[in-house]
């Protein structure tokens, strides 16, 4: 059934990314928002719709906040990937914006693709409700700014110079930051079309989150560039603390498995309308890309 959705998901969210950037104008930037756009889990997708469809929301309501939410989270690959950053060729398998284009054309299309996001949550197709097209965004640039995701990321470029490796309680904060927020986000959006209690799908994507990083940074140190879609290794070569370098792989695995046991035991009110969102759970650590 998971596999079925997250499939169903990413294709639903690629035809909204289609009809939308089809109706902007036919020049470079945007189509370097296609490219930064086309293919992908879509898992933070997948959790809008999924969360809504827990929550009785119709998916054409939800398809909108899913569409802003891998958006936001393209436009924050296509900057993370540029030499000021990362500095990486490969994405999804394919060159980066930066490489495609140019420099220039990536910070452009990251920030049109960062606005998209807030544009998508504000149309009264999400919501005829204007406050809850309002907490969407407000929530939205919280997880995405200084509070969250470029918190996150801020964290971990100052760490690549830092003389002292972060402990783990560090770590832990950066990637709930820099990972976290935008799948807390995502996991919580269907309960707040819903204006419903958000309490438990936080906690399910709080420790989510966390064992989506994990498995990152396994994949780091066990994967391959070609399987995984992006180079791999960069963080040992780096030197830079990571829950591998901390626990082992042994010792993350361990703990993303905790982790998952965490998320799908917040879910139990839902009773088994939930068991998708547990297979989620349960990918997130075994997925090979």
């Amino acid at each position: 059934m998971f596999e079925t959705r997250l499939s169903a998901a990413a294709q639903a969210v690629q035809a909204s990314f289609d009809d939308v950037l089809t109706r902007l104008p036919k020049v470079p930037v945007v189509d370097a928002m296609a490219h930064a756009v086309n293919g992908g889990k879509r898992l933070r997708g997948f959790l809008v719709l999924e969360s809504a469809r827990l929550h009785d929301i119709p998916a054409e309501q939800a398809i909108w906040p899913a569409t802003a939410i891998e958006a936001l989270h393209a436009y924050s690959l296509v900057h993370d990937d540029l030499p000021c950053m990362d500095d990486d060729d490969l994405r999804r398998g394919q060159p980066t914006v930066h490489k495609k284009w140019d420099e220039a054309t990536a910070v452009l299309a990251g920030d049109a693709l960062q606005t998209l996001a807030f544009e998508l949550v504000s149309r009264p197709d999400c919501s005829s409700d204007a406050s809850v097209r309002a907490d969407l965004a407000l929530t939205l640039a919280q997880a995405s700014g200084a509070q969250g995701m470029v918190l996150g990321q801020a964290l971990d470029i100052a760490a690549e110079t830092s003389a002292t490796p972060l402990t783990l309680d560090e770590i832990t904060n950066l990637q709930r930051g820099k990972t976290g927020a935008l799948i807390e986000w995502s996991a919580m959006a269907g309960a707040r079309l819903a204006r419903a209690d958000t309490g438990p799908l936080h906690l399910y994507a709080r420790a989510l989150g966390l064992a989506f990083q994990i498995a990152d940074d396994l994949l780091d140190v066990t994967g391959d560039s070609a399987t995984v879609g992006k180079a791999v290794g960069k963080d040992a070569d780096a030197g830079k603390a990571t829950f591998v370098s901390l626990l082992g792989v042994d010792g993350a695995r361990t703990r993303a498995a905790a982790l998952v046991d965490e998320a799908c035991d917040s879910l139990a009110g839902y009773a088994d309308r939930a068991d998708t969102l547990k297979e989620a759970a349960r990918f997130v650590v075994t997925r090979k890309h």
